[in-house]
């Protein structure tokens, strides 16, 4: 909840939540690439790992929006619900904070393709030829199946945010996130984030047009909301609620409390000592010695008288 009023406050200054947010879809977008690269031979070979390698390297994406610190729309759906949830947050901010991660993550996606296309890494060979095969599997699926399928992206997506602010080491919280995303990716279920990307990249090399990306997005916008705002937020919040366990389900990691530390330790009590030790008595002394008898004199010697 405490996330949720972060956000809400970051978004009052909307350029700083722009870049932020467009951080994220770039970020998406570096792992669509990878995934490209890595699985795009695998699918020339006609081998049935492409999706378990697919699943396996995509998850680099969420991974850098987690560590590196970005704003992705679908785990906003679930953040912001709760704070809302919780009135610690409005349903204006709510949604404000939907509708920006949108546009920067949409922006973020675009500038990104734009990179890519200049750079001719996925223009031709395998990762072209993968990336058209994803394309065209999109585009026939039908509106429910994309809603559908949405919504169970979001959920995984969200467990593996919510996951990862649950646990402290940095290995925890890679294996917290590499593991629903594996699961959704393998899965194919419908990311809207990286639809976008995947669908900018494809209209960079011709290969999808806008009204292909905008048909996409009208279904998997609303699942991944459904999916992380309801099946998530809503059942976790609804299932603790006057337990302090919905405090924590979107908070900071909770930090380990130490031991109590008195202010001034106890100091060691010391022997009592006289301020004055007793001196030792010293025999009396009179103050004027008896003086000495003197000899008593003779009196004048007699005087010898003439015969």
């Amino acid at each position: 909840m405490d996330l949720a009023v972060k956000k809400a406050r970051l978004v009052r200054s909307p350029a700083r939540y722009l870049v932020s947010a467009m951080l994220a879809g770039v970020y998406i977008g570096i792992g669509e690439v990878l995934m490209l690269s890595v699985a795009g031979p695998l699918e020339a070979g006609h081998s049935g790992a492409v999706k378990l390698v697919e699943g396996m390297v995509f998850p680099v994406a969420l991974t850098l929006v987690m560590f590196a610190g970005a704003d992705l729309f679908t785990s906003q759906c679930m953040t912001m619900t709760f704070g809302t949830l919780s009135r610690r947050t409005t349903w204006l901010d709510t949604a404000r904070i939907w509708g920006m991660s949108l546009v920067g993550n949409l922006t973020g996606t675009v500038f990104f393709a734009l990179i890519i296309g200049a750079a001719g890494t996925v223009k031709s060979g395998p990762s072209a030829a993968l990336l058209g095969s994803l394309l065209a599997a999109k585009e026939v699926e039908t509106g429910g199946q994309l809603f559908a399928r949405a919504m169970l992206c979001n959920m995984l997506v969200c467990l593996a945010v919510w996951m990862f602010t649950r646990t402290t080491s940095d290995g925890a919280k890679a294996f917290m996130v590499w593991i629903p995303v594996f699961a959704f990716v393998s899965s194919g279920f419908e990311h809207s984030i990286a639809n976008m990307s995947l669908f900018s990249l494809g209209i960079v090399n011709g290969q999808a047009s806008v009204g292909d990306l905008a048909h996409n997005l009208a279904f998997t916008v609303p699942g991944n909301i459904v999916g992380g705002a309801v099946l998530v937020a809503g059942a976790y919040w609804f299932s603790n609620r006057g337990t302090s366990k919905s405090v924590k389900a979107v908070d900071v990691p909770e930090q380990p409390s130490l031991p109590a530390v008195d202010t001034v330790p106890e100091q060691p009590s010391l022997p009592a000592v006289d301020t004055v030790p007793e001196q030792p008595s010293l025999p009396a002394v009179d103050t004027v010695p008896d003086e000495l008898p003197l000899p008593a004199a003779d009196p004048a010697p007699r005087t010898l008288t003439a015969v």
